[in-house]
């Protein structure tokens, strides 16, 4: 049938050219923003999960700041720790040669003052973005010795974000600390229960002597045990020298690792008194005076320490001299000690002392580096697990502009095609009017 109030074939070819028109359009938009999915309505999924990935992305971004921001304090701390290092190396040095007798002290003295003006300069310039992690000051309101570098930013399962961090202990490397009572790695530390509050005195120089002609035994007394139990920390040192019978001097030392062999422990815990006398009987078992020699006991209160001689043949002697405490193992301040004066045994004390610092320097030096390494490597992960997400969003999001190319032009002939038929569809009814004629 033909009819001029409805054309079937126009409404065919009208609907296939809209079709073809609204394809051309969203692959015109595709090419244009080189998205296949630009908007959420193109598909709501793959639209939500680009837009939350790109924002971790972007939090990611600021998380690489920050560990580039972490490894420049780090490497301020490093390089500053191995200058005073090579300082310190060098103040060693000049002890041992001032051990020589008969050199000048006072001169090596002059030297060691400018080694020792140049380790407090390079501890107090080793700062970054206002961050010192050398020279210190615990006592500060904003002080915090553990130092938290952000380094991950994550999201569970469940949606649930959160933000890692790198620890840094600023305690271990400190070289100096302006608090009154704490000490860094080159200065004194505080002695260790000097009063009865924290459990063990200090050990008093003194002496004992039998006499009279009959072989006795001598007898010396340490001060007091206090009533409180005291913790030995992991660089508390308490050291004394023992000579029995005139004998030559033994070293005396007691730490963590004496108190928790000695008591079987891991906590260095002196509880109480009979907690004494078995960590001193360690002690001098570590340094060769046995039970044969000297004889660890208490008095009969029982509130202080006794050491008595063996005796022997002839009378015997007893003199502990040489006291020296201290809650991080340093026996001198580093940066202010003056050897013009010192004795042989003085400069053996301070050569030990150095020796000692040098080695926790390293160690310190050593976390230092640990720390930076691990930062390079979060470093690079954050790097590549940006590129990953990227490469993930992409894949779900992206245009492939080689088939949305092909597809342009199939359907611009689509179009040409639809417009040549509609426009036969409408032409059509025009044959009608030839039968009027």
């Amino acid at each position: 049938m033909a009819s001029i109030m409805t054309n079937v074939s126009a409404m065919t070819a009208l609907k296939s050219l809209t079709a073809t028109n609204s394809a051309l359009e969203t692959t015109q938009a595709r090419i244009s923003t080189g998205y296949k999915v630009s908007e959420a309505s193109d598909n709501a999924a793959y639209w939500s999960i680009a837009t939350t990935m790109r924002s971790d992305n972007k939090a990611l971004s600021t998380v690489q700041d920050a560990l580039g921001l972490g490894a420049s304090k780090v490497d301020t701390a490093y390089t500053g720790m191995t200058s005073a290092i090579e300082v310190v190396d060098e103040i060693k040095s000049k002890l041992v040669a001032a051990r020589e007798p008969g050199v000048d002290k006072a001169k090596i003295q002059a030297e060691i003052t400018a080694l020792q003006g140049q380790l407090t300069s390079n501890a107090a310039a080793s700062s970054f973005s206002g961050e010192n992690w050398l020279s210190v000051d615990s006592g500060s309101s904003s002080y915090t010795a553990e130092k938290q570098i952000v380094s991950s930013f994550t999201r569970s399962s469940s949606g649930d974000v959160s933000v890692g961090t790198i620890a840094v202990d600023t305690a271990k490397s400190a070289l100096f600390d302006a608090k009154t009572g704490e000490a860094g790695l080159l200065e004194k530390g505080a002695e260790i229960a000097a009063t009865d509050d924290g459990g063990v005195k200090d050990v008093a120089k003194t002496s004992g002597t039998a006499g009279g002609g009959t072989p006795t035994a001598a007898t010396t007394t340490l001060d007091a045990f206090g009533s409180s139990a005291i913790t030995w920390g992991d660089d508390a040192v308490m050291t004394f020298k023992l000579a029995v019978n005139g004998e030559e001097a033994k070293t005396i030392t007691i730490d963590k690792a004496t108190v928790d062999a000695a008591l079987s422990s891991t906590d260095g815990e002196i509880g109480d008194i009979d907690d004494m006398v078995d960590v001193l009987e360690k002690a001098f078992e570590n340094a060769g005076v046995t039970s044969s020699a000297v004889v660890v006991g208490k008095n009969t209160g029982g509130t202080a320490i006794t050491l008595t001689t063996v005796a022997t043949g002839v009378d015997s002697s007893l003199e502990i001299t040489g006291k020296a405490s201290s809650t991080n193992g340093n026996f001198l301040d580093l940066a202010t000690f003056d050897i013009t004066n010192a004795s042989a045994d003085d400069l053996d004390s301070y050569i030990s002392s150095v020796d000692k610092m040098l080695g926790d320097m390293t160690s310190a030096a050593a976390d230092l580096g640990a720390a930076k390494k691990r930062i390079d490597l979060q470093s690079n992960f954050v790097t590549n697990l940006k590129d990953t997400i990227d490469r993930g969003v992409g894949t779900l999001v992206d245009a492939d502009m080689n088939q949305e190319s092909t597809k342009l032009q199939a359907l611009q002939v689509q179009q040409q095609l639809g417009i040549q038929a509609l426009s036969i569809a409408n032409s059509s009814a025009q044959t009608i009017l030839s039968l009027f004629r």
